[in-house]
């Protein structure tokens, strides 16, 4: 089992050796962004170190999904994305492809073709039907004139083939991130809570509302999900891009922090509690409660 450690009111749980399943099937080492900084002698009290990266960032976590079943390549593409601070996950199959970049957030997807069970195109074009403004880079061996046009046809903003150029897809991934970024409504209203996602201004009820970086990137996320029920688990995957833990209550903390400022001092709550499940945003009419 792994150690405990706390900072400030929040709780982790840290081993070498632990690994966790998260809501995709996919095991990953647990909690990539805490380090050991030093044990106390004689003591059982454990400090531990935050990286930057992992909770400090002042920017929101983009997620990408990378649809490839080959899985020295889709480890590839993993690891470079993960060196440039993009959170990801692999889909390894086109029917789990499908239904990841339709159930969940992702910021862009990059999509194999010949993908097993359900072809690339076919996931392309199921997509479209429900996520019309979603960023899709096709990357696949199929160089011929006529692949890349039905591919474009079918609703795919970039075409790149294979082999390719890491720092050509690289950029061609932030091109796409930057008209992603101009596509998605700058401006998310819930009732009577309004966040700028362009400007990282909050309000409420007119009212100016300062938030941590952190607290920023939740309620984003929340907001973006609106009406949906997220777990814990879905919101430490996105928000922090770490592995859930059942020991840490770090969500529930900042959940805490939200509500003091967001909720406080208004007439209706809108940051629910969902029992047995995790959270949702919305009035209460809305969340059934």
């Amino acid at each position: 089992m792994g150690q405990v450690g706390q900072v400030g009111k929040v709780r982790f749980s840290f081993s070498r050796q632990l690994r966790v399943r998260n809501p995709f099937g996919r095991k990953d080492s647990c909690y990539r962004g805490i380090s050991w900084l030093t044990e106390q002698a004689g003591s059982d009290r454990i400090f531990i170190r935050i990286k930057e990266s992992a909770f400090s960032s002042d920017l929101s976590i983009m997620r990408v999904l990378v649809a490839e079943d080959e899985s020295p390549l889709a480890a590839f593409l993993r690891n470079g994305l993960e060196q440039e601070h993009y959170a990801v996950d692999v889909a390894p199959d086109g029917d789990e492809a499908h239904y990841m970049a339709i159930e969940y957030d992702y910021d862009l997807v990059i999509l194999d073709l010949n993908l097993p069970r359900v072809h690339g195109l076919e996931v392309l074009r199921r997509v479209r039907e429900k996520k019309a403004s979603l960023p899709v880079l096709i990357l696949t061996s199929r160089n011929q004139v006529e692949d890349r046009v039905q591919g474009l046809d079918l609703g795919a903003d970039d075409y790149l083939t294979k082999p390719f150029s890491y720092a050509e897809l690289s950029a061609r991934i932030r091109a796409l991130l930057r008209r992603g970024t101009r596509a998605v409504g700058s401006v998310l209203r819930v009732d009577d809570l309004e966040i700028n996602r362009v400007e990282r201004i909050v309000k409420r009820a007119g009212k100016k509302i300062d938030l941590t970086p952190k607290e920023f990137a939740l309620l984003e996320y929340l907001m973006r999900n609106a009406g949906r029920r997220v777990t814990r688990a879905m919101i430490i995957e996105h928000v922090w891009n770490l592995s859930f833990d059942t020991m840490t209550n770090v969500v529930d903390v900042y959940i805490n922090y939200l509500r003091r400022k967001i909720d406080e001092g208004f007439g209706s709550k809108l940051i629910q509690t969902v029992r047995g499940v995790g959270y949702q945003l919305g009035t209460s009419e809305e969340s059934g409660e």
